[in-house]
Formats: structure tokens, sequence, C-alpha cells
């Protein structure tokens, strides 16, 4: 059973307590790639520098993607350096060390990421930060990380938190996006900064906020223990929800949840609905357009996933559309795209396989409004943007379109703009003003 939510949901702004980091780490979504998605374990500084130089060769770097960041598994398994108690990179994964591809990755002009977890092992099982952040951290920094994902695996019972929170992403709630099976929910105004997962988290923010060299803090933490609320004090985006897969369902169902956390966006903070799998599994392309427009409009960090030396010349058209990476990482408007109409159901409703059809928002960069339409369902279907529907539209009837896939100039357009699209395609329109 399907049902509507409260306007309430989207009634928080973002955290006064951002984590706000010298040279502008962190204002905007981070933009990049990242090995697990294309690789898993199977990674090395092979397939690592391999990413780098296509980021550079593909045009991707001019266009701000600046991470490569390396996954799970990197590191020797099961043991720390006896003296220092440093984690040990893979000298037959990694023979340079991570400091020596470090040093092959800035030379291009790019950053570089690594991966650990808030627990005693990752999710693989190779040794994680927690009770070692300070070490960790002063070795990430000593071998010129930029960034670091934080993950949420191998956490020991007496890290484990009093309470349970709803996570709407297919695990334990109900299709109205509630949660009433939680074993042990929180009271009513429980403060998650009590808990046990914040203080996991906020141990290695200061461990990094400790070394000089700066390093982007993403949360890798599941959308568990309520971190919308906490987590923009504590990095620069957090994950929303569990990990995504390169299927049109749970990507349908990660921006459906993410949604309802839009107002949770702005500069120095966003939601972080997974990397993107643009390029994986058997995708159409009209859903690598959908995946990718969503992600950008909701100003998520937009991390690549896909092996990029044998990526697809449309794929990486889509990876590369001017128009939603200008509004992704737009300077002076810091907030997202947000839904001005569900479409397919009534206004404010929770539904995992039809998120929310149309969005709008403003953007400097381009000068205008972007106007986005879903269709989320599964047969050819029309949609129609009403200029008066459009918050930022609604005072004229006559505006100046371009189409952001094709580029075209679609003229003065009176009153709405009418698409036939195919099964979970996007337009995407930029309405550049009254003519």
């Amino acid at each position: 059973m399907l049902t509507t939510l409260s306007l309430t949901a989207l009634a928080f702004l973002p955290s006064v307590n951002a984590l706000v980091r010298k040279d502008g780490v962190g204002r905007l979504p981070a933009l990049g790639w990242n090995s697990w998605n294309a690789f898993g374990c199977d990674i090395d500084s092979t397939k690592l520098m391999t990413a780098a130089n296509e980021i550079v060769n593909l045009g991707l770097k001019d266009l701000g993607y600046e991470y490569v960041n390396i996954d799970d598994c990197w590191s020797v398994k099961n043991t720390r350096n006896s003296t220092t108690q440093r984690i040990i990179p893979d000298a037959q994964k990694f023979p340079d060390g991570i400091s020596g591809v470090a040093d092959h990755v800035h030379q291009l002009g790019l950053k570089i990421g690594i991966y650990s977890s808030a627990g005693e092992t990752t999710c693989a099982g190779y040794p994680a930060s927690l009770g070692h952040e300070q070490v960790d951290a002063e070795a990430f920094a000593e071998w010129g990380i930029d960034y670091l994902k934080y993950d949420n695996c191998g956490v020991p019972s007496n890290w484990t938190d009093q309470y349970s929170a709803c996570v709407p992403d297919g695990t334990n709630e109900l299709a109205n996006g509630t949660c009433p099976d939680l074993s042990n929910p929180a009271p009513a105004g429980y403060d998650w900064t009590q808990s046990k997962t914040y203080t996991r988290y906020t141990r290695m923010r200061d461990a990094l906020l400790a070394q000089s060299r700066t390093i982007l803090y993403s949360l890798c933490e599941w959308g568990q223990a309520d971190v919308n609320t906490w987590g923009n004090e504590t990095g620069n985006s957090w994950r929303m929800s569990g990990d995504i897969t390169a299927n049109w369902a749970r990507i349908a169902q990660i921006a459906n949840e993410n949604t309802f956390k839009m107002n949770y966006v702005g500069f120095w903070g966003h939601p972080d609905p997974d990397m993107l799998e643009v390029g994986n599994g058997d995708l159409t392309v009209e859903e690598n357009r959908a995946h990718f427009a969503l992600w950008a409009i909701m100003k998520s960090p937009l991390i690549i996933g896909t092996a990029l030396d044998s990526i697809s010349d449309t794929n990486l058209a889509i990876l590369k559309n001017k128009y939603l990476i200008d509004f992704n990482q737009d300077p002076i408007v810091g907030r997202s795209a947000h839904p001005y109409k569900w479409g397919y159901n009534p206004d404010w409703t929770f539904d995992p396989g039809h998120p929310a059809e149309y969005w709008s928002g403003p953007s400097s960069t381009l000068k205008g409004t972007l106007v986005l339409m879903l269709n989320s369902e599964n047969t050819t279907s029309t949609r129609t943007a009403v200029w008066k529907e459009v918050p930022e539209l609604k005072h004229h009837n006559a505006y100046r379109v371009i189409d952001a896939w094709s580029g075209k100039d679609l003229g003065c357009v009176r009153n709405h703009y009418g698409a036939s699209l195919a099964s979970h395609d996007v337009a995407v329109l930029v309405v550049k003003g009254v003519c």
C-alpha cells in the first residue's frame, strides 16, 4: 500500500554546523571515479592509473572530475605493521605503495582517495580503522590521500547502538516508508549524537582534522542512526541508503528515498545515494540517462563506477553532459532541484518503484532554471512540463528552452512542453528566460 508523506518530511535545513574545509574542499559535490562497482576486490595500481589517465584523455578532468578512489581490498589481510600499527598496503597490488600511486595521480593534476571502515574489518574482511583512527589518518595524510570513503562494516557488538532507526531502503520498511517492525526503536526526540555510530564516525573526523593535509571525508554509513541530522557536521557527504546495484529497480528505490532528503542539501553537505552505475549491468541507455540526471540534479556526489578504458561513447556522453554537471557544481546556488509534482502518484507519495517525476531548480551557471521530467513507467509515455506549475516559472507563459541532451535550442515555448519518453527515460530542459 502506498501513502502520502507530510510536507514536514522535507522541512529541514542543512546543519548550521556544517564541516567547512580549507580551499573549498567538500563545498560542492565530489566528482570522480571509484574502483568498486567496476572491479570489486580485483584492484591494483595498473587499474587505478588506467582510470586516472582516462579521466584526463576522455576530457572528464576538464569537466571537474578529479578524485580517483581506491575502494576495499587494497591492503594485506588480517594484520597491521607490528611496529607502527599502520595498515599495510598490498605490495603485489601496489608495488610502489599507496604513496607511489598517489604521486602518479597527483602528477596528472588529479586527487586520490582511499577506503576504510568504522569497524574492526572492512566489508571484504580487511583491516579497518575503529580504534586506530589517529594512526590511520596520519598514514593517509603522509601517503598523499585527498579523500576517505569510510564504510560501516565490521562493527563489534560493544559498538552497536542502543536503539535502531528506520532506513526506508527495502530492508525493514513497508511500502509507505515507515518501519513498524524495528526491534528497538529510539524514543521520540532521541538525540542520535549520543549514539555509538555518531561516536565512531566523529572519531575519524577528528583524526582527519588533526592532519595538516585536507582530506575530504565521505561517510558510507548506509543512512543509519538518523545520519541526515548529524552527517553535515561530521563529513561533507553521507550515504543515505544501503548499496546501489546496476538495475533500475534499485536505482529508482534509492532515488525515491533521497527525494525526501533534499532539504538537507547545501554547500558543504550532500546526502549521497551511492556511486554511479552508468555503464554497468543491463541498464538501458534511457535508464543510464535517468540515473545520471537524477543524481546530478539532487546535487549528489558523482562518482563514476565503470571501466573507463572500455566505456561506450553513449555512456561517456551521459557522464559528460555539461548542463547537468554545471547544475550539480553551481558555485552560487547550493540547493538541489526539488520535485514540484510527483506525476505518476499524488504529491509526496513514497513509492520505491515510481519516484517523483517532475523536478525543477534554479541555476546561476545555466543562467536559468533546470526542469526534469521522468517516465517511471515500464512503457513509453508522455510527460508535460506546464510552466504555471513550475515554481521558478509560474509568473510567465513563454520561455526560451534548450534540450539538455541534444543541446538543441527549442526556441520560444509557450505554456508547456511535452515529451514522449521511453520507459525510464528523462527529459532535461534548460529554461533560459522569458520570450
